[in-house]
């Protein structure tokens, strides 16, 4: 597959942007990944990452895509590969998350923009700009007087 131009900088994008989401996401026993996955349980994974995602972005902005992968040997440590979608309003991103015991990347597969500019560099700002928007607000707490 050939990989878009600017898909570096709208990696780092992503990665930053769904960081929370990865802490929680590494709070589910990989064994649930490992099961869900061999046994093709995506509507369980897809409610994994629905739950995870919940307190950090509006609904429906970053969901599972078509599954994943679940990569177990007995010489090393397992590897979960979930594809994803992220789709702020006027973008869709698809990518992988892999998670891995020390650390976990994003690999960016594609990028749509609804309403794309001719420069690349207007569409990546753009991407940030819809990403950070989508996402929910903590208001502060009221102060007891």
């Amino acid at each position: 597959m050939n990989r878009q131009p600017h898909a570096k900088s709208r990696e780092l994008i992503v990665a930053k942007a769904i960081e929370q989401v990865v802490d929680e996401l590494r709070l589910i026993d990989v064994a649930d990944y490992i099961a869900f996955i061999r046994l093709e349980h995506f509507a369980c994974l897809s409610d994994l990452v629905d739950s995870a995602v919940e307190l950090y972005f509006l609904p429906g902005t970053l969901r599972l895509g078509h599954g994943g992968e679940a990569h177990v040997d007995w010489s090393g440590s397992p590897r979960i590969v979930l594809d994803l979608e992220l789709r702020p309003p006027g973008v869709t991103v698809y990518f992988q998350l892999t998670l891995s015991e020390e650390r976990s990347s994003v690999a960016v597969n594609y990028v749509s923009f609804e309403k794309p500019g001719e420069d690349p560099e207007h569409n990546t700002a753009l991407l940030e700009t819809v990403i950070e928007e989508a996402r929910i607000r903590r208001t502060e707490p009221l102060a007891y007087r």
